[in-house]
C-alpha cells in the first residue's frame, strides 16, 4: 500500500530539488507545486511564494487541520560531492539540497492530503507549502495565516524520523549595549564600557529561570558575540554584545525580556519577540494516537514555523534533523514511504 503515492512523492521531490528555492527566492518551486496540484485536479490558492489548498466540503462548524511544511532551503554549504540541485538517487537514497529539510515532508504531506480527502473525515483539511521558514520571514507563514480560515491544529512537517515533537523551543535575540566614557589608557581617566558589560555577561551566564519544562528543559541564554574598542590606548566608551535566548513554553518572550531588564544595567533591545515556544497537551487526540502507534514523544530544540502559529501543533516528518543544512543532504526513499504511511495512519479518522 502507498506505493503509488510514494512514487509520486519521490518524482515531485526530484523536480523540487532541480528548482533552487532559497529563502526569498522560492518562486520557481512555488510555481512547480502550484502546477502539480492543478494537474492533480485541484484548485490551489497562492500568496507570494506560499501555495495552499482548502479541502472540498469545507464546513466552518467543523475543526480545521492544517498540513504544512516549507519549500525554502538554506544555501548549500561547502563540501558537496556533486551538484546540490541535481537529484541523484543511489542505493535507496535521494540526494539533493532540501531533500531532507524539508522537501520530503512537503511531498509526503501533499500525498496524504489527497488520500485523506478520499475518506470521510470529521475535520476540514488544508495543505500549505510555505516560504521563508529558514529565516522566519514575514512573507512566509506569517502572511499566509492571514489568508487562511481559523485553524484548530497543525501538523508541521520537519525531519524528526517520524517521531512526534510535542514541544518546540522559541527564540529571541537581544542586542545589548553597555556605555562608559572614553579616556586615555595611560592615565586614570574614563569609564571602561567592557568592565561594565562583564557584569551583565556574567548575569546572563549564571541566571536560571525557575520554571523548567518537562520536554524542553530550562530557558537557555547564551552570549554569542561581543564587540568593543577602537584602538589599544583608548578606554572604550561602548561595548555591545548579542544574546541568543531559547525559551520554553512556560515563559513568553515578553516575560523573559522583563526579567532581563530588571536585572542588567546595559541597554537591551530585542530584535523580535514573535518567535514563541509552543507545547501541545499530552491528552490531545493527536498525541494520544501517536503514543498508541508507538511513536516517541519529545521536545525539539530547533525552531520552525510552529513559532508563528497561535494554535496547537506538533512537528513530525520523514528524515533526520542531523542531515539538515549539511553537504550531500539526502532522504531515504523508504523514509518517504514510511512517512506517508504513518501520517495517514495518524490522521485518518482522527477526532480533533
Amino acid at each position: 500500500m502507498f506505493e503509488k503515492q510514494t512514487f509520486e512523492a519521490i518524482e515531485l521531490l526530484k523536480r523540487m530539488i532541480s528548482h533552487p528555492s532559497f529563502s526569498h527566492e522560492e518562486k520557481a518551486c512555488a510555481d512547480l507545486i502550484e502546477h502539480y496540484i492543478e494537474e492533480e485536479g485541484y484548485t490551489p490558492s497562492r500568496i507570494g511564494n506560499n501555495v495552499w489548498i482548502l479541502g472540498s466540503n469545507y464546513d466552518s462548524s467543523r475543526p480545521t487541520l492544517l498540513l504544512n511544511s516549507h519549500i525554502d532551503t538554506v544555501k548549500p554549504v561547502d563540501g558537496w560531492n556533486f551538484d546540490p540541485f541535481l537529484p541523484v538517487e543511489n542505493d535507496g537514497k535521494l540526494y539533493g539540497l532540501g531533500s531532507n529539510d524539508a522537501g520530503a515532508s512537503v511531498v509526503s504531506l501533499l500525498q496524504v492530503f489527497f488520500l485523506l480527502l478520499k475518506e470521510k473525515q470529521t475535520y476540514n483539511l488544508i495543505f500549505a507549502a510555505s516560504a521563508e521558514e529558514e529565516i522566519s520571514g514575514s512573507n512566509g507563514m506569517e502572511s499566509l495565516l492571514k489568508e487562511l480560515p481559523k485553524i484548530d491544529f497543525a501538523i508541521v512537517g520537519e525531519p524528526t524520523n517520524m517521531q512526534l515533537a510535542v514541544a518546540e523551543k522559541g527564540l529571541m535575540v537581544l542586542d545589548c549595549v553597555a556605555r562608559g566614557k572614553a579616556g586615555h589608557a595611560a592615565r586614570n581617566e574614563g569609564e571602561n564600557a567592557i568592565y561594565k558589560a562583564l557584569a551583565d555577561v556574567e548575569w546572563f551566564k549564571n541566571y536560571r529561570f525557575p520554571k523548567v519544562s518537562e520536554f524542553l528543559g530550562e530557558v537557555k541564554m547564551s552570549v554569542t558575540q561581543i564587540n568593543a574598542g577602537t584602538q589599544h590606548n583608548v578606554i572604550p566608551d561602548k561595548c555591545s554584545f548579542v544574546v541568543d535566548i531559547r525559551s520554553n513554553e512556560l515563559y513568553n518572550n515578553a516575560d523573559i525580556l522583563a526579567v532581563i531588564n530588571s536585572n542588567v544595567g546595559c541597554e537591551v533591545t530585542a530584535r523580535s519577540t514573535r518567535l514563541s515556544s509552543s507545547a501541545t497537551p499530552q491528552n490531545h487526540s493527536v498525541v494520544t494516537k501517536a503514543k498508541e502507534m508507538g511513536m516517541d514523544i519529545f521536545g525539539s530544540p530547533t525552531l520552525s514555523d510552529q513559532a508563528l502559529m497561535p494554535f496547537a501543533s506538533v512537528k513530525i516528518g520523514p528524515g533526520q534533523s542531523s542531515r539538515s543544512h549539511t553537504a550531500n543532504e539526502y532522504i531515504l526513499t523508504d523514509e518517504i514511504h514510511e512517512g506517508i504511511k504513518k501520517y495517514f495512519e495518524l490522521l485518518n479518522g482522527l477526532s480533533l
